[in-house]
């Protein structure tokens, strides 16, 4: 490229500033040879406007640099629409977000690599420009965008983890939400709320932990007998160093998301994943490691690693394929000793023929490891510490000068279904933070490690119109029992109301059943219509061969769900009444849990209580499953109240399970005292229309919601949640009179 022709494209350039003198030849290289001279032209006329339009030098230097690739990748005609978005840009009071937007725009182009794709992200960024920058109370001053730098450089990490729809729905979750808040608005687009992270998941492609976390911990109890928690961590914000799973005395860590990879799903993945910790979990010991080198570890865990899926596959053979899809095939010969050090190489082909006996193998030396493994396993299942023995004679007898150089070769040597082995290690010496986090492992709660992990609800935001993802988390148990002679002795107390109950009942039960005609095959004959058949091929004609009858019980098909709200305001006494709220409530539950048990209809009761959106608590008292006897007596005995009143969250976790039940009617009584509400809610109308929208949900779900509202002043709240569908008692004393004789009418 001639001094002459550079010159003349500095001319053309006609900026002053140093710092591109610096760069400009290199940068006129690469343009030269990436676009065309028509190109190369309007790329010189749109840096002249970028390095005169008063933004200093920033702007120009980094389009200097950026565009040529950047145009190679997504076409020179973009450069119109990316220099339409930099002018309105710059009209705006957000000029100081042009450095960021041309900084980010070349990774963004890499993962938008069409014109129409590009300038679907620039339609989102004018728009988040728009809704984010306004005046203040009124005055012609306006202000910039709180946001709109932080999301130019969050743009790569998020198109690296949505498509460009999830990115719009973020982006617009965002903006309705926190439009007028500047600094939650900023925490947004910069990741930083947990809000943010959260619709972020929501949005992600792939399988995600939190949706299927009950099933996997179903995995873990039926086939491996453990009931750790699983723990989520983000892939997507550490760029640096993507983590591996691990396990600790706090759960299980897993990926917060897995992608689909070589045919095998994202729930075999967190299948494989489980099932390798759980064999490490039951078959592993802890070595010390300060005696090893970096070398030897590396062997003895890969050793350790694949006697964990031999044991395991020999135990439950059908993860062959899930393992066999998963685990790399590397390449004989791919890594060169010369330049890098093959030691990972080795092992990881090691590992791929213990995996796979019948593969050929590419050298003798191979086929010996591989049947000296299987010789120590045949024994039975070994230990940690031979496996260890066995691992460093193969370092000792492989190794090679060229493991030492700095160069790893790590192609093909990554299984990601494995962990990352610390709990392989303990050490003689160790750190301050180690012995604090042994302390800390020792005092933890064994009934806290096994607490099943929360399920996360959305919860309706009335003021912004939106749906707050993963926004409440709920924590289910089993209700403690107490005496069951307590509900014995409340039902001896209203003998004679159970009696009138039963006659009522009576009347409700099936009563006679109705006869099948006309039947192939029945429970038996029909002699009316066996004699007409006989009649009929007596004469000559076709004779009807239904003639078998059977019968079928005219029966209720219903399942109901009773959900008690147990908040502080049940252990108040009850107007006009020596008992609480509370114990009233329990005597009525009683008397209907009594009077279902005597129609035959499947019911659940739960009660429900909340303390803040991070701790709302479901206590299961009789399941579908479950006789009305003294386990199911004993947890009521044992109610307490306590706490606040998030419905919303509690109803739609009561959908879940009763949602399942084979019946033609399913119904959710709600027996509350009082309006939702929380300690964490300053707006009362929030919570209530929470609740309007899971009656809703409920409804679509064929769901028949029904409310008891004991609480006087209910008729001001209670009709916007349930419309129609409630029943204010007045009169709380009469509650255990009341609450059967509404069950049996909403059910006649």
């Amino acid at each position: 490229m001639g001094s002459e022709r550079l010159q003349a494209w500095r001319r053309q350039l006609d900026c002053s500033f140093v710092e591109i003198d610096n760069v400009f030849e290199s940068c006129m290289a690469e343009a030269h040879a990436k676009l065309s001279a028509e190109g190369l032209d309007e790329f010189l006329t749109q840096a002249r406007f970028l390095g005169k339009m008063g933004r200093g030098v920033a702007p120009a230097l980094i389009f200097l640099q950026e565009w040529p690739p950047i145009a190679r990748s997504v076409g020179e005609d973009a450069l119109n629409a990316v220099m339409h978005t930099l002018r309105l840009i710059n009209k705006s009071p957000n000029g100081k977000a042009i450095a960021p937007f041309l900084q980010t725009l070349a990774a963004v182009a890499r993962r938008l690599p069409t014109q129409k794709q590009l300038q679907h992200y620039m339609d989102l960024c004018l728009l988040l420009l728009e809704r984010t920058s306004g005046s203040i109370h009124g005055i012609h001053k306006t202000y910039a965008s709180p946001s709109l730098a932080v999301f130019f450089d969050k743009a790569p990490l998020l198109l690296g983890a949505l498509s460009l729809q999830g990115l719009s729905n973020w982006v617009n979750y965002g903006i309705r939400n926190y439009s007028h808040h500047p600094e939650q608005q900023r925490d947004f687009f910069s990741l930083s709320s947990a809000d943010s992270r959260a619709v972020l998941q929501r949005e992600r492609h792939g399988t995600l932990l939190m949706d299927h976390t009950r099933a996997l911990d179903l995995y873990l109890k039926a086939l491996w007998h453990m009931s750790d928690v699983l723990v989520p961590y983000s892939t997507t914000f550490d760029v640096q160093r993507q983590p591996m799973p691990y396990f600790d005395a706090y759960g299980m860590r897993l990926p917060d998301v897995y992608d689909e990879r070589s045919g095998i799903s994202g729930m075999d993945r967190y299948r494989a994943a489980l099932a390798h910790m759980s064999a490490h979990r039951r078959w592993s010991i802890a070595i010390f490691a300060d005696n090893f080198s970096p070398a030897q570890r590396l062997t003895i865990e890969c050793f350790e690693d694949a006697r964990m899926d031999f044991l395991t596959l020999r135990d439950y053979p059908g993860m062959r394929r899930i393992y066999s899809a998963l685990h790399p095939t590397p390449v004989a010969g791919a890594c060169n000793p010369a330049t890098h050090s093959c030691l990972r190489h080795r092992l990881a082909m090691l590992s791929r023929a213990l995996l796979d006996p019948p593969k050929r193998f590419e050298t003798p030396a191979l086929a010996d490891w591989v049947q000296r493994f299987h010789a120590l396993l045949a024994q039975g299942e070994s230990n940690t510490t031979e496996i260890a023995g066995l691992a460093l004679g193969y370092l000792a007898k492989t190794s090679l000068q060229s493991d030492r150089l700095p160069d790893t070769w790590f192609q093909d040597t990554e299984v990601d279904y494995r962990d990352d082995n610390r709990h392989l290690w303990r050490f003689h010496e160790l750190s301050d933070d180690e012995e604090t986090f042994e302390q800390h492992r020792q005092e933890v709660s064994t009934n806290e490690l096994q607490t099943l992990p929360p399920r996360h609800y959305p919860e309706w935001d009335y003021s912004s119109q939106t749906m707050r993802p993963d926004w409440v988390s709920l924590y289910e148990r089993l209700h403690p029992g107490g005496n069951p002679a307590d509900i014995d002795a409340l039902l001896a107390k209203h003998s004679a109301l159970s009696k009138r109950l039963k006659r009522l009942l009576d009347l409700l039960k099936p009563q006679d059943k109705v006869r099948v005609r006309f039947q192939e095959d029945g429970s038996e004959l029909d002699l009316d219509v066996a004699i007409r058949s006989l009649i009929d091929l007596k004469s000559g004609s076709q004779p009807d061969p239904r003639i078998n009858m059977s019968h079928t019980t005219d029966g209720r098909s219903i399942a109901v769900t009773l959900l008690l709200d147990l908040s502080q305001s049940l252990g108040e006494k009850a107007h006009g009444c020596e008992q609480t709220v509370l114990q009233l409530s329990q005597e009525a539950v009683s008397l209907l849990a009594w009077a279902v048990q005597q129609l035959g209809d499947p019911l659940a009761i739960a009660g429900f209580h909340s303390n803040t959106r991070h701790d709302v608590r479901y206590l299961h008292i009789k399941g579908f499953g479950e006789n009305w006897g003294d386990d199911v007596k004993a947890r009521l005995a044992a109610m307490q109240a306590g706490y606040s009143t998030r419905m919303g969250a509690a109803m739609r976790h009561a959908a879940r399970t009763l949602g399942t039940q084979a019946a033609d009617k399913k119904l959710l009584l709600v027996l509350t005292d009082g309006q939702p509400a929380d300690i964490d809610v300053k707006d009362e109308r929030m919570l209530i229309e929470d609740a309007k929208v899971a009656v809703r949900e409920l409804d679509n779900q064929g769901i028949f919601t029904y409310c008891i509202n004991l609480d006087a002043a209910a008729d001001t709240y209670v009709s916007d949640i349930f419309g129609k569908q409630y029943t204010v008692i007045d009169n709380i004393a009469r509650l255990p009179e009341q609450l059967p004789k509404l069950f049996m009418a909403l059910t006649r």
